[in-house]
C-alpha cells in the first residue's frame, strides 16, 4: 500500500513539472507589447527681431519736494491764533502759523529804538551848525522815524567829517543793535513759506516753547518726488526730463512722472545710483508707495522671451522638422520675469512655453497659437 501512494506521488510530480516547462515555453515565445510613443504637443512661435524697449522696473515712497520742519528759535507761550495748529491744516503763503507771546521782549525792543531817537535828536543842533549840508537829509530821517514801525535805514553818510561825527556819537551802533533786536524779534512768529498743508504737530496752544524745540512739519501738497536706486548700468542711460510711468501696489491707479534729479556718485555699499521721480497729483499723499517703469534704452534686433525659457546653458530650445534642438542665445537685459535675448535668427521656430522633461532630440508636435490666445 505505501509502495502505492508512493508511486502515485511521484507521478503527480512529473505530471506538474511538465505542464509548468509547457507553460514557461509558450509564454516565452509570446511576443512582447510594444510601448506606444507619446508625443508632447509644444507651443511655439517664430523668431521676428525687432526694437526691444527695456523698461527698468523701481519703487520707493513719496517724499514731498517741498518741505519744511518748523522749530522754534525763541522762547515764549504759544498764543492762540484764528486756525487750530493741527495736522491737516491748510495755510496760505504769509499766513501766521504759530505766534509766541513776544509782549517782554518787543517792550526792550522799544526801548532800544527810542534810545536811537533821543540820541538823533541830541545831534540835531550840532548838525544845523557844523554840517548845514547834511542837516536836511538827517531831519527828513528824524521825521520819518516811527517807534510803531520798522526803523529805516540810515541815510547815506557822504563824507569823512560826516562818517566821523555820526559814528563817534554811537549813531551807526545803536542803529545796528536796534536792527538786531527787531531780526530777533520776527521770529516770535512763524508764517507759511508757502502755500501748503500742516502734515506734524508737536505743540499746543497755551503751552510754553523752549528755543530750539521742534514745532511740527509743514510740506506743499502740490509736488512729491521718489526716490528710487538703480544699478550703475544704467547710470549712462538715465536723463533728466524723462518720461516715467507710475502705478500703486494694486494696479488700479496710474500716474504720470518725470525724472527731476540723477545723483551724480554711485553709492559704494550697493553699487546703485540714485533718481529722483517728480509727480504731481491730486490724489497723491505723502509716504504713498508707488512703483516706477524708466525706459531705459532700446535694445536693436532682439526679442523678448520668458525668462524660463533660457537655460543655465545661455541656449534656447528650437524646433527642427518637429525635433527639439539647442542653439546659442545671447541675454542682454533680465527683467522680473522676461529676459532680452540677441543673435536668434529670423525666422527661428523657439518654444513659447517651457516643456517639462525637454531635451535635444525629443519629438514633439508643433502647435503655434495666435498671439491673442498665447496672450490670454
Amino acid at each position: 500500500m505505501r509502495k502505492l501512494i508512493l508511486s502515485a506521488i511521484g507521478l503527480l510530480l512529473i505530471a506538474a513539472s511538465y505542464y509548468i516547462a509547457v507553460t514557461l515555453i509558450a509564454n516565452k515565445n509570446k511576443p512582447r507589447p510594444v510601448k506606444e510613443k507619446v508625443v508632447k504637443t509644444v507651443l511655439v512661435d517664430t523668431v521676428n527681431n525687432e526694437t526691444v524697449k527695456i523698461i527698468i522696473p523701481a519703487n520707493g515712497n513719496l517724499v514731498a519736494k517741498r518741505r519744511v520742519e518748523l522749530f522754534a528759535e525763541v522762547q515764549g507761550v504759544f498764543q492762540p491764533s484764528r486756525k487750530f495748529f493741527k495736522p491737516g491744516q491748510t495755510y496760505r503763503k504769509g499766513e501766521p502759523l504759530i505766534t509766541i507771546d513776544a509782549s517782554e521782549y518787543f517792550a526792550s525792543v522799544q526801548a532800544a529804538k527810542s534810545d536811537l531817537y533821543n540820541t538823533l535828536a541830541a545831534i540835531m543842533p550840532d548838525l544845523r551848525l557844523d554840517f548845514p549840508d547834511v542837516f536836511e537829509k538827517w531831519k527828513d530821517y528824524l521825521l520819518s522815524f516811527d517807534l510803531n514801525k520798522t526803523t529805516p535805514k540810515l541815510p547815506k553818510i557822504t563824507s569823512d567829517k560826516e562818517n566821523y561825527f555820526i559814528t563817534g556819537r554811537g549813531i551807526v551802533s545803536s542803529y545796528y543793535n536796534v536792527k538786531n533786536l527787531e531780526q530777533r524779534l520776527s521770529k516770535y512768529a512763524i508764517s507759511a513759506p508757502f502755500t501748503g498743508i500742516l502734515t506734524q504737530a508737536l505743540v499746543t496752544e497755551g503751552s510754553l516753547i523752549r528755543s530750539g524745540q521742534k514745532l511740527g512739519e509743514f510740506i506743499d501738497p502740490s509736488k512729491y518726488e521718489m526716490e528710487v536706486a538703480l544699478s550703475k548700468s544704467y547710470a549712462s542711460l538715465l536723463k533728466v526730463g524723462e518720461s516715467v510711468k507710475l502705478n500703486n501696489l494694486d494696479g488700479t491707479e496710474f500716474y504720470k512722472g518725470t525724472v527731476s534729479r540723477v545723483n551724480g556718485s554711485i553709492d559704494m555699499a550697493t553699487q546703485t545710483i540714485t533718481a529722483f521721480i517728480e509727480v504731481a497729483d491730486d490724489n497723491l499723499k505723502e509716504g504713498m508707495y508707488l512703483e516706477a517703469k524708466l525706459d531705459a534704452k532700446e535694445e536693436q534686433d532682439a526679442i523678448e522671451v520668458d525668462r524660463n525659457l533660457l537655460l543655465e546653458s545661455q541656449q534656447v530650445f528650437v524646433v527642427k522638422d518637429s525635433i527639439l534642438d539647442l542653439i546659442d542665445a545671447k541675454p542682454v537685459h533680465f527683467s522680473e520675469t522676461k529676459v532680452v535675448l540677441k543673435d536668434i535668427p529670423n525666422g527661428t521656430i523657439i518654444l513659447k512655453k517651457p516643456v517639462p522633461g525637454a531635451y535635444a532630440g525629443m519629438l514633439v508636435k508643433p502647435f503655434k497659437s495666435s498671439r491673442k490666445k498665447a496672450d490670454k
